[in-house]
């Protein structure tokens, strides 16, 4: 492999626990990605593999923020500057799931973006829920990764919009250990955390690539499956608000 690679791969578990109303945890295995957006360039798969292994780990723009038909890199760096932050020369990286066997699902895709000097200028924490919406969030974390923000998005129907995150959001080097946690007024705290190890070596990335092509797949379906168990034990439905899309691009 490249010394200096479009995609670092890293081995993950992701665990979520829910404390109020009711007592609820899971968690799942999987493989995640460390991608620079101007290394991997128009590419939709890291040049570091073989061509064939795009089948299992492919990144496509339109999977993420902005305009599909535009570049994934120039989508962050037009989001930004909504927010009155130039990206121009600088650098982007984003911790996030590959597109394997024609499908994705990521629940939440990290950004680290620094500016032409090489400072980080914001953190994007890009969520997804299951009704095919997503949304950004522009962060200005402190100099240990750390950044609280009102919840503006509807992602499990068991919650609303009220509420603000915590979180913390180190950029990963051989580990990476987010933290994400839901904090209400009169309820006791929804927390996840996404936990990676590196994998190193092109065949022991080929390997946990080939070994785990069904993430999404899995995510999707556990996400589903332990909706219905929250259900079925009466946690209240609360009705989903429209969505605009806030990205302006």
């Amino acid at each position: 492999m490249s010394p200096h690679p479009s995609a670092t791969a890293y081995l993950t578990r992701v665990r979520h626990q829910r404390t109020s109303p009711l007592k609820h945890g899971f968690s799942y295995p999987g493989i995640s990605y460390l991608v620079d957006l101007d290394k991997l360039g128009s590419s939709e798969h890291p040049p570091e593999l073989p061509w064939w292994a795009s089948v299992f780990t492919r990144f496509k723009a339109s999977d993420h923020l902005g305009d599909p038909r535009g570049s994934w890199r120039d989508n962050v760096t037009a989001f930004a500057a909504t927010h009155g932050i130039d990206l121009e020369g600088g650098t982007v990286r984003v911790l996030t799931g590959a597109r394997s066997l024609g499908y994705v699902f990521n629940p939440v895709s990290i950004y680290w973006c620094r500016d032409k000097h090489g400072v980080l200028s914001c953190v994007i924490a890009e969520v997804h829920n299951t009704y095919g919406e997503r949304h950004a969030y522009l962060l200005r974390t402190d100099d240990r990764g750390r950044a609280r923000v009102g919840k503006d998005f509807y992602v499990s129907p068991f919650n609303d919009t009220d509420g603000e995150y915590t979180m913390s959001l180190p950029e990963p080097d051989d580990d990476f250990a987010v933290a994400i946690t839901l904090r209400r007024a009169d309820q006791r705290p929804f927390a996840t955390t996404w936990t990676g190890r590196r994998v190193r070596g092109r065949g022991d990335v080929l390997k946990a690539a080939v070994a785990t092509p069904l993430a999404s797949y899995l995510v999707t379906t556990l996400i589903h499956l332990h909706g219905v168990r929250l259900w079925s034990r009466r946690l209240p439905i609360q009705p989903r608000p429209h969505h605009a899309p806030q990205e302006a691009v």
